[in-house]
């Protein structure tokens, strides 16, 4: 069973974190994993993306294009530049909250989720798009975006790891602090 995924965003949205969590599930089921990040950059708002395959015979840690099986979108707009990644009947989930890239403010072009949104609708037939603003203002945290998309991902059936296999990851990797909140970004969808 080989999984590629594709995460993108921009910097500040917990997307290597998600990836990392993905990745770290998929090793302590003994599956092989190869990831690679791109996050230059991260620290202005920039382009964030991982790509990450897990199962037998990889070669390379990149993704081809149409061969990503799950694209998990934390921005829009990312998600839209992303797409060529998608294989034919692949997942997208993506939240719905658009974060204006460094290169439009710029410019001062114009730049909505809706129609970023409206295009992903047109364009994919396994979209789910998640009210990333709505679950932080539930949960309580601004910070837990990722938890939740990696929630809403885990429900497609199609990461190669279960949404169980997710939650005991994190709580080894992240302070126990922060677990409670995260626990809560996990399952937001579920209960949605």
């Amino acid at each position: 069973m080989n999984k590629n995924i594709v995460l993108c965003g921009v910097g500040g949205q917990g997307t290597v974190l998600a990836s990392k969590l993905l990745a770290a599930a998929a090793m302590e089921r003994e599956i092989p994993v190869m990831s690679a990040e791109t996050i230059g950059m991260a620290q202005r708002g920039g382009s964030v993306f991982s790509h990450l395959r897990m199962g037998d015979d990889l070669y390379s840690p990149m993704i081809g294009s149409g061969s990503a099986d799950v694209i998990i979108g934390f921005e829009p707009g990312e998600t839209v530049r992303m797409l060529p990644y998608l294989k034919k009947g692949g997942h997208v989930i993506v939240s719905s909250r658009a974060i204006m890239p460094v290169t439009a403010s710029l410019s001062k072009s114009s730049y909505s989720s809706e129609t970023m949104l409206s295009y992903l609708k047109e364009q994919v037939k396994n979209l789910t798009i998640v009210d990333g603003d709505l679950a932080c203002q539930q949960i309580g945290s601004p910070k837990v975006l990722n938890m939740v998309l990696l929630g809403a991902a885990a429900k497609t059936g199609e990461l190669g790891v279960t949404l169980d296999e997710i939650k005991e990851v994190m709580k080894k990797r992240l302070a126990p602090k922060f677990h409670e909140k995260n626990l809560q970004a996990l399952d937001w969808y579920q209960k949605n």
